[in-house]
C-alpha cells in the first residue's frame, strides 16, 4: 500500500513539475498563418487570427478602444518577438468592446490579439496612405514590460605578475582578467 502512495505521489509531482513547464496564455493556441501583410489585400475577410506586435497608439472612442499596432513575428505562446531580427510584419488596426485605459495601452507596449479580419482601412502616415487590415478585437493581451537583461561587464589588462583587488588576479604572461 505504502508503494502504491508513493507511485501516485511521484506521478503528481511529476504532472505539476512538466505542467509548469509549458507556458499557457489567453492567447495560445493554433491559429491560420495570415499576416498583416497578406490581409492588406482583403480576401482574408472572416478569418480568425492572432496577431501582435508594438503599440503606435490608441484611441479610445464612445463604446470600443482602436489600437494601431506594428505588426511583429509572434512566439509559440503568442508573445511578439522583435529580438528575431526580421523586419515587421505590417501594420494594423484592431478595435475591441470597452475602454482600455491609453496611459496603459501606451505606445511602446507589447500587446497580442485574438480577433476576426473585417475589412481594410485607409489612413495616412505623413503623406503616404497605408492599408491597414481591420482586426474585431476578441482578446487583448498587454504583455508585461520586459526586464532588461544584466550587462556582464569585463575588464582586461595587460601585463604580467601578481596583484590585489577585486576579481582574480595571478601570474599569467599575458592577459589579466579583472
Amino acid at each position: 500500500m505504502l508503494k502504491n502512495s508513493q507511485f501516485v505521489l511521484s506521478a503528481l509531482v511529476g504532472v505539476a513539475f512538466l505542467s509548469g513547464c509549458a507556458t499557457v496564455t489567453p492567447v495560445s493556441g493554433t491559429f491560420p498563418d495570415i499576416s498583416p501583410l497578406a490581409a492588406q489585400s482583403g480576401n482574408d475577410q472572416g478569418q480568425t487570427v492572432r496577431w501582435g506586435g508594438k503599440l503606435i497608439e490608441t484611441h479610445p472612442e464612445a463604446h470600443e478602444t482602436c489600437f494601431m499596432v506594428l505588426g511583429e513575428p509572434l512566439r509559440r505562446d503568442g508573445r511578439p518577438e522583435p529580438e528575431r531580427g526580421e523586419a515587421h510584419i505590417g501594420r494594423f488596426l484592431a478595435c475591441a468592446t470597452g475602454f482600455y485605459d491609453p496611459m496603459l495601452y501606451r505606445s511602446g507596449r507589447e500587446i497580442t490579439f485574438i480577433g476576426r479580419v473585417q475589412g481594410i482601412a485607409h489612413r495616412k502616415i505623413g503623406q503616404f496612405i497605408y492599408t491597414y487590415p481591420t482586426l474585431a478585437a476578441s482578446t487583448v493581451y498587454l504583455w508585461p514590460i520586459r526586464s532588461p537583461r544584466p550587462r556582464v561587464q569585463e575588464r582586461v589588462y595587460m601585463g604580467a605578475g601578481w596583484g590585489w583587488g577585486p576579481g582574480w588576479w595571478g601570474y599569467y604572461p599575458g592577459w589579466w582578467w579583472y
